[in-house]
């Protein structure tokens, strides 16, 4: 095995065989390759739904989320196939759609930055996302370093970002479409449903600090007037996305991307609505995010951080 770090401020290949025969030893390699760079990349790998599981079991407990509720037709959007009972852990991200029912979930669309399900109480740990069909151009996946964007805030900042609680909108997903079942919560954020973090975590398995945004709309730093988090959050923003601290995938089939949500944001760029992209998910079940003053020295991308602090 072998892990190739990317030119990047994030990410790595990973190359190796069939991920399918990997035994302890190399699971734990993989496991170290996912702590070290934030994002992994291994390619040319058939799995099927029950393989993509057994491969993802071995990182922990699955996050089952929710079945996205069918779209309404007045919306211009049609109805989503159930789940697969027969494996349940695995979600369909797909544009496709056959006999008017579409075969997965979040369309062709931009999505835009943000870390999956933050509006959870336990937000996951990582998400591992297997690649079936993807179009010739367009669907690229950016993700960025929420480490880097921690150290190399200007110290001022910094220290505001140390001491602020952030509430996470739950209303609205990815693709900015309300969630039905928050279609009549209240538009004022200080009220509207979602869960409160830390703006900065500690990552319980390297013990260093990043930035937690989640996602910007409807976002809201608890104990600040409105226009005052507005202001704060747009500024956080501007840095976090910065160009330096992202890397971009370009997908193809038999991809397989491997992220840890509690340190990288991910964004997706929208693609031709007549191309095919099908994409099968696993999530990793996470703990509540939680912050501590204790930082881990010697980290592999420890010197881009004191560089940009610099």
């Amino acid at each position: 095995m072998d892990v190739i770090p990317m030119s990047a401020a994030l990410g790595a290949e990973v190359c190796c065989d069939d991920l399918r025969a990997l035994g302890a030893t190399a699971v734990a390699e993989v496991r170290q390759a996912w702590l070290d760079h934030l994002v992994i990349l291994v390619r040319r790998q058939k799995l099927s739904d029950a393989e993509l599981v057994a491969f993802g079991r071995q990182f922990g407990e699955f996050q089952y989320s929710n079945p996205l509720p069918s779209p309404l037709a007045n919306e211009g959007r049609v109805a989503q196939q159930p789940r697969d009972e027969r494996v349940p852990e695995v979600t369909i991200v797909s544009n496709i759609v056959e006999n008017g029912v579409a075969q997965g979930g979040l369309g062709d669309g931009e999505l835009v930055w943000h870390s999956d399900m933050s509006s959870f109480e336990s937000p996951p740990n990582q998400t591992i996302l297997h690649a079936i069909e993807v179009p010739d151009s367009g669907g690229n996946t950016g993700f960025n370093n929420m480490y880097l964007a921690y150290d190399t805030l200007p110290l001022g900042l910094r220290e505001r970002a140390d001491a602020l609680m952030l509430k996470h909108d739950a209303t609205i997903d990815a693709a900015g479409y309300v969630r039905k079942q928050f279609k009549d919560a209240p538009e004022d954020l200080r009220l509207s449903p979602g869960a409160v973090h830390p703006l900065v975590r500690t990552h319980p398995e390297t013990g260093r600090n990043c930035l937690f945004l989640g996602r910007r709309a409807r976002s809201y730093l608890v104990g600040l007037e409105i226009d005052q988090s507005e202001r704060l959050l747009d500024e956080l923003w501007a840095h976090a996305t910065r160009p330096e601290l992202a890397w971009f995938h370009r997908w193809q089939p038999g991809d397989l991307l491997m992220w840890d949500n509690r340190c990288a944001m991910h964004r997706r760029e929208p693609f031709d609505r007549a191309a095919r992209r099908m994409l099968h998910r696993v999530v990793i079940k996470g703990s509540t995010p939680s912050r501590t003053v204790v930082a881990m020295p010697g980290h592999p991308r420890g010197h881009l951080a004191l560089e940009h602090a610099a």
